[in-house]
């Protein structure tokens, strides 16, 4: 199905059972354990081994020579397969800028080296450690401040016409010379880690030539290509299962080391074999949230209206790879005649950087909506006036081009409100209860949409009963509810009538899990298979599909009515695909945040009180599962405002704190009730099902949100996140 005009009224438009708070069809699954996860697989195939991986032990240089001959005698080793097999590295997936194995280069630390492959687990763990390397080390560039010394600009939008590595628009430097009010200020980022609880894990099994591999990815039809790729065999060889994925968060966007390993080791060892990655590899192996040097600079009139903004970002990464686009959302959230943004790569020697929860936004906006908020305290404006006064509908650099919708004033407006925004002090360091100084803070949040194609096929069975399939995957996202609802209204029948298959490569290849596109393009692309199955299913019932309507298990037209069930067993299958009002209209989601904190005038400890998202995202397909997302969000963007931040050594070139341990991540008593609210406007731009992504959205903005309210409450300005107890606790206010 081609979706190039508007959609209108349609059979999703009924909201019998889309739009309605469902309980996810998964969940008892989860909740009991049943949920078949990759390393869990024990019935997938027979006589299964483990693998160990072993990783490097330096960040840059050679691997001079491994013995392995001590751990080829130990208890219960099956076979070692090591880099040194392969005269030069595997071929690059497809979009990994590291390679995931072979050659002696160590191009960063933990570098995936060897795979010990045993009768058990701790006998590959055993036999790992016997496994002697030597090096010769080089030296590395491990310190992002003197890297962007030498840093390169990098196009912001590669996939413009012409992409430019400064994108102007006006005169930026007379309009910022001339402004009466202005902000010019630096501010950093860390690196983050995904930290899912799910490490990369994958069981891979050999049946001649072909290749099954059970494991947990984001993408099955981009991980196919890439793993047939790399292990240079057909694509058509190469099978992807991943029903369940516990988390992602962009990390199993891409294929990982595990998946090549364990197709390499069950080939050497003659056996399926399972590699779930230990978790003190997860930070250092795969990739992460790369650290950013960001500048903004703000000019304004004193009425508060934009009239020059810059927005620069310096992050660093592996060579071959891309920067954090820090600033694309700087590029539409506000109005401002005159603009300036520019993105620069430091090469550094570290583990790639690559796509996390919101990449780009989520570390951009933490440090615009900071900057915003010192603009409107220098201004003496309250902030959220000052964002409205900044609102455009248009694309400010292209003002023919309107947004499809936005309705951001409204969620600030019902934000403000909701949170009782007016009883808040603009006076910094106002307001104590007892120990604890209060603060409010609030930010704007925004994300594109973001459109992919996708595919489904539908089933429907002699009973009446639904089977959907499509490489869709779920991450703990609500897929199969949301696909279920989506069959269920589409064809009239019960959502307890729908079965749901997904993440097999064998089945339609979908959008995929990821740059919250996932839940608007694949229901759309089952909404395209559904009105396929609705034409068949008429005409065999001898009805004309455009006067038939599908409800209550029946099919009717005009004074006639038969079951659905008499029409199977069918098939269908389509996909969406996409025309060009993603190009005549800019799609995007937003919201606002706000948060009110607690800081310990003894101790400096910051406590989240209250949290608030009013989100704008077209349709919500199912807002029980929809608020989970926003919340989850909220969350990690707390833990980035709080406490994340991959420590690196500079002097060897790798995360210290590679491990759940010592890498902090919020735990659920840092965090309080959170409230959530959804504007209902259904963009019908944006898909037949007039849905837009959400997942992302909840954590853009909400890190700054946070940010202003320890300065609300406290006085102290930190701009070089995470905002820990010992950046601010010798500035804070007397005690008495």
């Amino acid at each position: 199905m081609k979706f190039d005009t508007p959609a209108g009224t349609n059979p999703i438009d009924r909201l019998q059972v889309v739009g309605q708070p469902t309980d996810r069809i998964d969940g008892p699954l989860k909740t009991t354990g049943t949920a078949p996860y990759a390393y869990e697989r024990h019935d997938v195939a027979p006589n299964q081994a483990y693998g160990y991986i072993v990783g490097a032990g330096i960040a840059k240089g050679r691997i001079s020579s491994m013995d392995t001959r001590e751990a080829e005698r130990a208890p219960g080793v099956l076979a070692i397969v090591t880099t040194l097999e392969h005269a030069k590295p595997l071929p690059l997936g497809k979009m990994n800028v590291a390679h995931l194995f072979g050659g002696a280069e160590v191009a960063h630390y933990h570098q995936a080296i060897a795979l010990v492959v045993a009768e058990t687990f701790e006998q590959a763990r055993a036999a790992a450690a016997l496994i002697r390397t030597t090096y010769a080390r080089s030296d590395g560039r491990f310190d992002l401040g003197k890297a962007a010394l030498s840093a390169r600009y990098e196009p912001i939008d590669d996939e413009a016409p012409n992409p430019q590595d400064v994108e102007r628009v006006g005169d930026f430097a007379a309009a910022f010379a001339k402004a009466p009010v202005t902000i010019d200020q630096a501010y950093t980022t860390p690196g983050e880690s995904h930290a899912m609880m799910e490490p990369f894990a994958t069981i891979a099994a050999w049946e001649g030539e072909k290749l099954t591999v059970w494991t947990a990815n984001q993408m099955i039809a981009w991980s196919k290509a890439s793993l047939a790729k790399i292990l240079s065999i057909k694509p058509e060889n190469l099978r992807i299962d991943s029903p369940f994925i516990g988390g992602g968060f962009g990390g199993k966007l891409f294929v990982r080391a595990d998946a090549v390993l364990a197709a390499l080791g069950a080939k050497k060892a003659g056996r399926p074999v399972k590699v779930a990655m230990q978790r003190p590899l997860m930070m250092n192996n795969s990739t992460h949230r790369p650290a950013t040097i960001q500048h903004v600079r703000l000019g304004a009139t004193r009425d508060g209206r934009l009239t020059a903004i810059h927005h620069s970002s310096t992050s660093s990464n592996l060579s071959g790879g891309g920067p954090e686009v820090a600033v694309q959302q700087t590029k539409l959230i506000y109005a401002a005649a005159n603009r300036e943004y520019w993105l620069k790569l430091a090469v550094t020697d570290l583990p790639e950087g690559n796509a996390m929860r919101a990449p780009g936004e989520a570390p951009g906006l933490m440090v615009l909506e900071m900057a915003m908020d010192e603009l409107a305290e220098k201004l003496a404006m309250d902030p959220v006036e000052l964002r409205i006064v900044n609102d455009t509908l248009v694309d400010p650099a292209k003002p023919e081009r309107r947004f499809s919708q936005r309705h951001l004033v409204e969620c600030l407006r019902t934000g403000a409100d909701r949170f009782g925004w007016s009883r808040r002090q603009a006076k910094p360091a106002q307001v104590r209860d007892g120990h604890w100084l209060i603060g409010m803070g609030m930010a704007v949040g925004f994300r594109n949409n973001l459109l992919q194609k996708s595919a489904a096929r539908i089933k429907l069975g002699r009973d009446g009963k639904l089977t959907v399939e499509t490489d869709m995957t779920d991450i703990g996202t609500g897929t199969y509810t949301i696909l279920a609802q989506t069959a269920a209204e589409m064809l009239g029948v019960p959502i307890g009538d729908v079965v749901v298959k997904l993440g097999d490569s064998d089945f339609p290849a979908s959008a995929g899990s990821g740059g919250q596109w996932g839940a608007n393009n694949s229901t759309a692309g089952l909404y395209a298979a559904c009105v396929k199955l609705r034409e068949a299913a008429a005409q065999k019932l001898g009805f004309n599909a455009r006067d038939a309507t599908f409800a209550d298990g029946q099919v009717k037209a005009g004074n006639r009515s038969l079951p659905l069930a008499q029409a199977g067993p069918l098939t269908a299958e389509d996909g969406i695909e996409y025309g060009t009002l993603d190009k005549e209209y800019q799609q995007s989601t937003f919201a606002g945040h706000f948060v009110e904190v607690g800081v310990d005038i003894y101790t400096g400890e910051t406590r989240i009180r209250r949290m608030l998202a009013v989100c704008d995202a077209g349709r919500i397909i199912n807002p029980k599962s929809a608020r989970s997302q926003v919340i989850g969000a909220m969350t990690m963007g707390a833990g980035a405002a709080l406490m994340e931040e991959l420590a690196v050594d500079k002097r060897f070139g790798f995360f210290v704190n590679h491990d759940l341990a010592s890498y902090e991540v919020p735990v659920h008593a840092d965090i309080p009730h959170q409230e959530v609210i959804f504007l209902d406007y259904p963009d019908d731009k944006s898909s037949p099902m007039k849905a837009k992504g959400v997942g992302e959205l909840g954590i853009c903005g909400v890190g700054a949100a946070i940010a202003n309210a320890v300065y609300n409450a406290t006085g102290v300005r930190v701009r070089d996140y995470p905002i820990t107890l010992d950046k601010h606790l010798e500035e804070l206010p007397a005690i008495a």
